[in-house]
């Protein structure tokens, strides 16, 4: 299944991306996008567990970039 959330607060396309590398190690995940002019995260699972999936990526963002929020 795919997945859009929007972020806000993301402060520069550095950030993205090192925000884009970090999610994509996340086991679960595949196709993982990060679009700093959109402010938006994409990524494809095939798990079912996704409130297990977004804790581990709220985890990812507020190591990398603690400004930045992932809005449901």
């Amino acid at each position: 299944m795919r997945k859009t959330y929007q972020l806000s607060d993301l402060d520069c396309a550095n950030c993205a991306a090192k925000l884009e590398a970090a999610i994509s190690q996340i086991p679960e995940l595949s196709n993982v996008s990060v679009s700093f002019m959109a402010q938006k995260l994409s990524f494809e699972t095939k798990s079912d567990n996704l409130e297990e999936i977004i804790k581990q990526i709220r985890q990812v963002i507020s190591k990398i970039e603690p400004d930045c929020e992932l809005i449901d």
